[in-house]
């Protein structure tokens, strides 16, 4: 049987929907740490559109997002050529992965994820009896996503601790049963912007689902809109500038954003403005100084599918690679007859 592998470069994997829009906090919690990771580590990034089906999606709809969210994914600085940037569906691999560590996980441990009980709860009584069963069970795909490259960082918000933590016990109890065979994973999240909160709600975070569309900034809107929506965010009755989310958090959610933009300190950044006007203005421009090579990269790609169509197709031959070892390795720890 392949041995786990020991002597290699830090590995990274992460995966975004294609669904809704993408917004800041994608993109200043995420998005932008991917495209530093991948200088730094040997780094596996997709659009999971089998996560994207718990929910019913339009067809036609899904097959458009998840082009765009590949060019999205180009548009902010992953490189092909030094990542691999893939489609999840195209490793059919992560499937088969996901049947064995559903067999290896408990049924409690998937009916205590937070996100499955909260989305869950929302349909009321009746509706629960209609929640696809793949909400219940997708946390299995996604330690699949994870533990078929063998990732050992893995970059997530605070709402994502639960699934890694999932995976990581899901794997230790793999590796305990039938001997040493996946990675455990560690969670890497940023120190600045892990979680971009709502512009109007400043206590929650910004969402692609919300329902405060003046407080959620998509990277791809028109830069004046953006300019508005920074504009006009919720501070408070105060005049003081101070880094503090628990009494100011619509103000202390401007400075992590414009140190995010910046790459400075959001407490050092309070210690010079002494009005929320300049503040939200600096904020706005730094942003949209930020987005619109972005805006420009993507609509080049989408103008020209077929370089997206090779760029896609790469990343999952790239990806397959590695897939297809690692679910050969635990198929093989489990004792499944080897095919011919």
């Amino acid at each position: 049987m392949p041995a786990v592998p020991s002597s290699r470069m830090t590995r990274v994997l992460s995966g975004i929907q294609p669904t809704g829009d993408i917004h800041l906090g994608n993109f200043l919690g995420a998005l932008r740490q991917w495209a530093i990771d991948q200088h730094e580590h040997d780094s596996f990034y997709c659009a999971v559109d089998l996560h994207a089906i718990t929910v019913q999606q339009d067809p036609v709809e899904l097959r458009s997002k998840t082009l765009e969210t590949m060019a999205t994914l180009v548009a902010v600085g992953l490189d092909p050529e030094v990542c691999t940037l893939f489609v999840q569906s195209h490793v059919p691999y992560h499937t088969e992965l996901s049947w064995l560590l559903e067999c290896t996980v408990s049924f409690g441990e998937l009916r205590r994820m937070t996100q499955f009980k909260d989305k869950s709860v929302k349909q009321g009584d009746a509706g629960q009896e209609h929640v696809s069963a793949g909400l219940f069970t997708y946390p299995a795909l996604m330690a699949a996503d994870i533990l078929i490259y063998d990732a050992d960082r893995v970059p997530v918000g605070d709402d994502q601790r639960q699934h890694l933590e999932l995976t990581r016990d899901v794997a230790d109890r793999f590796n305990s049963r039938y001997g040493e065979t996946f990675v455990l994973p560690a969670a890497a999240i940023p120190k600045i912007a892990a979680r971009v909160m709502d512009l109007q709600e400043p206590t929650n975070k910004m969402s692609k689902s919300t329902e405060s569309p003046m407080g959620t900034v998509g990277i791809f809107e028109d830069t004046t809109s953006i300019a508005k929506k920074l504009k006009r965010a919720v501070t408070d009755s105060e005049n003081e500038v101070r880094f503090d989310f628990d009494t100011k958090p619509g103000v202390s959610n401007l400075l992590s954003i414009l140190g995010a933009a910046t790459g400075r300190d959001p407490e050092t950044l309070a210690d010079e403005y002494h009005q929320y006007g300049p503040l939200k203005n600096d904020t706005a421009e730094a942003i949209i100084n930020l987005l619109e090579p972005v805006q420009h990269r993507r609509a080049e790609l989408l103008a020209d599918p077929a370089e997206l169509d090779q760029i896609i197709a790469r990343g999952a031959g790239k990806a397959s690679e590695v897939a297809t070892v690692t679910v050969q390795r635990a198929k093989d720890a489990m004792g499944f007859l080897p095919s011919s």
